[in-house]
């Protein structure tokens, strides 16, 4: 699938000329990209082909063997060696310009393959007429060292661009061509395209997950990254998704298919890959018409050049050199590439780290954000329940209390129990068996370990045991109260020892994000259907500047109205569901979820980790992108301020002339300078810096 700069100047008769070479493309994993190949190995075999036969022509160009002092043995008929060669090279490695001309003329878009053509068959066909006409001079060594030139040029550009737009032949390739079916016999092995929603599949140490499902049965780690840019694998367990495409490690997996063929997570990506590739932005529009100007410009320095030598040496083959000199250097192939190449290897970025771009004007206009909002649940925070504070009477460890507090939970699957062990769990402590575990309904729960009888439980549990309540402990529970956080207590023997602030976390990230976008200006709003005052903890934690709390979904885009009304230029990240309107008012609307989730058509850009750092890195690479398409376009547009008046023979008085040879070998370096240029892009540093005081991950701190 070609969207960058050869898509303009492509054609269905080149299509015709590739497929004859190569083959028609057959379905299967190799669909995609099979059109950058087919451009590049055709240019490729060309240049070599036409390379070769060059060489008797500029054995026999008495110019050249002048310049060079050298002579060829002649024989009769050897004075045709050179028109007759020269023909060939211009069939074989001419016409494909001439037939990607059309489409531009067609389509009253003239561009570079009609500047191409013109300098090419304007050579020709006054090199024939030297020929008939003896008087004048020939031209055929020009002429194909011109096309051979010319050939090259394409080459490396259709190599650069293949290389650039990989991403969507890597996606494909990760997923398998065959998966292994659970029936009622075993297993058998069949077409990943022929398996059907809820089929079981074995998924066998080290293979790829054919496609999109939930594991039933079985442990393992996953890697994810190719598709979510996580780099750590992920643990799956029976009832958690899985990704078709990912690669997984050394346990056995049963998953049962959810999801197929175009359905699938893999399938979604890349139809958003292709959409960011295909999409264009400003930038590139800007560039599209400065190439069309520029051929107006070449046309109209041509002719000038044409009439002012005539005049001054009369017609001749110095007058068509200087034209088609002037043709050939101002070829816009530098300035055609300078912002597809520079898409598609940000586009690659993206998807490698986990962003993917539906729209190119969102990843533009990110470079120039002054507000981020942020939903908080989900975004900024975890979204689940985690121990935030803990409080001990003098002489308990608050390890300790934590380890009493998990063995007591071991047993419950409740929300509070869930992170009393995910608190021990991240502190690494170590947990006693309990013995005797009974559920206190609306109270807590009640289990004996190491002997001793302990209870954990809210406030009720407290009423129901008459505890005395320590000061410490009391002034705990009030400052956690300010907070709206829910407080569970630990009682030893009788005795209230300890008690947990419960509240949905902030993420680590989230610090870091925060700084990260007030580096460079970027106001950080939060948005949230909290309330006041728990929104207004997680800001000040946070240092957040503005906070939009006890929020209805359907008027979280009022709120970015009114930023936008501010005159600032507004992001929303939020999850793509009840965030929809707000994600869809803002200037750049960004989804955030799991991996699955990549289908939100309200975004411009899905970040497919749960993952508020991708939002820096977004900017960074809005901004980056954006700086290497100026310098390209800088580059590509001054290069012909300079170029053009050189060609046309401006420093001809102290004896400087290009000839066209010289002018399509600096027009080729222009391009592949620019192509370099675009590949640094790949260099660009995404990370965002640890900062000081930084609270470890998975350590426990307060939050809302």
């Amino acid at each position: 699938m070609d969207h960058t700069h050869h898509e303009e100047h492509s054609s269905h008769d080149e299509e015709q000329t590739t497929h004859k070479e190569h083959g028609e493309h057959g379905g299967g994993h190799d669909d995609h990209g099979g059109m950058h190949a087919g451009h590049e190995q055709m240019f490729r075999r060309r240049f070599f082909v036409s390379t070769l036969l060059s060489i008797p022509v500029l054995l026999y160009s008495e110019t050249l063997q002048s310049w060079l002092r050298f002579s060829v043995p002649t024989f009769p008929g050897s004075e045709w060696i050179n028109p007759v060669f020269a023909v060939v090279v211009f069939a074989y490695g001419g016409v494909p310009f001439l037939q990607m001309a059309v489409p531009e003329l067609k389509d009253r878009a003239p561009g570079m393959m009609t500047l191409i053509s013109m300098a090419i068959s304007v050579a020709f066909v006054y090199s024939l007429a030297s020929v008939v006409f003896p008087t004048s001079s020939a031209f055929f060594w020009e002429l194909v060292t011109l096309i051979d030139i010319m050939l090259l040029g394409h080459w490396i550009e259709m190599r650069s661009v293949r290389r650039a737009s990989s991403v969507l032949d890597e996606l494909a390739k990760l997923m398998p061509d065959t998966a292994d079916r659970i029936t009622e016999d075993g297993t058998e092995e069949v077409r990943v395209s022929d398996l059907s929603e809820n089929d079981l599949v074995l998924v066998r140490p080290g293979a790829s997950v054919p496609a999109d499902g939930v594991v039933e049965e079985g442990e393992s780690d996953v890697n994810e990254v190719m598709i979510t840019g996580e780099s750590k694998p992920v643990s799956k367990t029976p009832g958690d998704q899985v990704i078709g495409g990912t690669v997984n490690g050394d346990g056995s997996l049963r998953v049962r298919i959810d999801a197929t063929g175009d359905e699938t997570t893999l399938a979604g990506i890349m139809r958003l890959v292709e959409e960011a590739q295909s999409s264009k932005s400003k930038t590139q529009v800007l560039a599209d018409r400065a190439a069309g100007w520029l051929f107006y410009v070449a046309v109209g320095a041509a002719v000038v050049t044409a009439i002012a030598w005539t005049i001054a040496v009369s017609f001749g083959a110095t007058v068509i050199e200087r034209t088609v000199t002037v043709l050939v250097i101002a070829c816009p192939h530098a300035l055609g590439l300078a912002i597809p190449l520079v898409v598609a290897i940000n586009t690659s970025l993206a998807a490698q780290n986990g962003m993917l771009v539906r729209d190119r004007i969102a990843m533009e206009q990110a470079r120039n954000l002054d507000a981020i909002i942020f939903d908080k649940t989900g975004t900024l925070t975890k979204g689940e329940h985690g121990v935030v504070g803990i409080a001990t009477v003098e002489g308990v460890d608050e390890d300790d209390a934590l380890a009493v507090a998990a063995a007591v939970e071991s047993d419950s699957e409740h929300m509070i129990a869930r992170a009393i062990r995910e608190a021990a769990s991240e502190r690494d402590v170590t947990v006693s068996d309990a013995s005797g575990f009974e559920a206190m309904k609306g109270r807590g729960v009640r289990a004996t370990v190491d002997s001793q009888e302990i209870y954990v439980g809210g406030p009720n549990l407290l009423n129901y045991l008459d505890s005395e309540v320590p000061e410490v402990l009391t002034d705990f529970a009030d400052e956690a109260g300010e907070n709206a956080q829910t407080v569970v207590y630990l009682v030893r023997d009788g005795d209230l020892v300890a008690a947990f602030a419960m509240a949905d976390v902030i993420r680590d990230e989230s610090y870091r994000v925060v700084e990260a976008l007030h580096s460079p200006g970027i106001e950080v709003a939060m948005l949230t259907g909290d309330s006041e005052d728990v929104a207004n903890a997680v800001a000040e934690e946070l240092g957040i500047d503005t906070v939009f709390a006890e929020v209805l979904p359907e008027d979280k885009d009022t709120k970015v109205q009114e930023l936008q009304d501010e005159g600032k230029l507004v992001a929303m990240v939020g999850d793509g569901v009840n965030d929809a309107p707000a994600l869809t008012r803002a200037d750049v609307g960004i989804a955030i979820g799991s991996g699955t989730d990549v289908a939100v058509q309200s975004a411009g850009v899905i970040l497919v980790k749960n993952n508020p750092m991708d939002v820096v890195r977004l900017v960074k690479l809005s901004k980056a992108s954006y700086r290497k398409m100026q310098e390209n376009i800088v580059w590509a547009a001054g290069y012909n301020v300079f170029a053009i008046p050189l060609a046309a023979g401006v420093l001809a008085p102290i004896g400087i002339l290009l000839s066209p040879a010289v002018g399509a070998l600096l027009m080729s370096l222009s391009t592949v300078i620019v192509a370099i240029n675009s590949q640094l892009l790949r260099r660009v540093d995404l990370s965002v810096p640890s900062l000081p005081g930084t609270p470890a991950s998975g350590g426990v701190r307060p939050a809302d």
